[in-house]
C-alpha cells in the first residue's frame, strides 16, 4: 500500500509543474523580451549536454586528436554550417564517429 501512495504522489508532484504553465497559459503573458529570451533554453540545455559529453572524459579535458567524440563534433558542426540540414548532420556526425572510435581505438 505504501509503494502505491509513493508513486502516486511522485506522479502527482512531477504532473503539477508540467501542467501549471499550460493551465494558466490563457491567463499569464510573458514580456516580449522574456518570451525571446526563452526560445534560446532548449539550444542552451542541449549544448551543454554535448559539450560536457563530448570533450570531458573521467573529469578531464580531452581535447587530443584520439578522442572520437571531437571528430564526431567537428564535423557535425562544420556539416550543419553547411547544409543546414538536421538529418544530414546527425547522420555525419555518427558516422564520423563510427569510424573514428574503429579507428582510433
Amino acid at each position: 500500500m505504501n509503494e502505491i501512495l509513493l508513486i502516486a504522489a511522485m506522479a502527482i508532484v512531477t504532473f503539477i509543474p508540467r501542467y501549471l504553465p499550460f493551465a494558466l497559459s490563457e491567463r499569464l503573458r510573458f514580456p516580449k523580451l522574456i518570451q525571446d529570451a526563452l526560445q534560446y533554453v532548449p539550444v542552451a540545455v542541449l549544448t551543454v549536454i554535448i559539450v560536457q559529453s563530448s570533450f570531458f572524459q573521467q573529469r578531464e579535458l580531452q581535447l587530443s586528436g584520439s578522442n572520437p567524440y571531437l571528430w564526431a563534433v567537428l564535423s557535425a558542426f562544420i556539416i550543419a554550417r553547411l547544409q543546414k540540414n538536421m538529418l544530414i548532420t546527425i547522420l555525419t556526425g555518427m558516422a564520423v564517429f563510427v569510424l573514428a572510435r574503429w579507428w582510433l581505438m
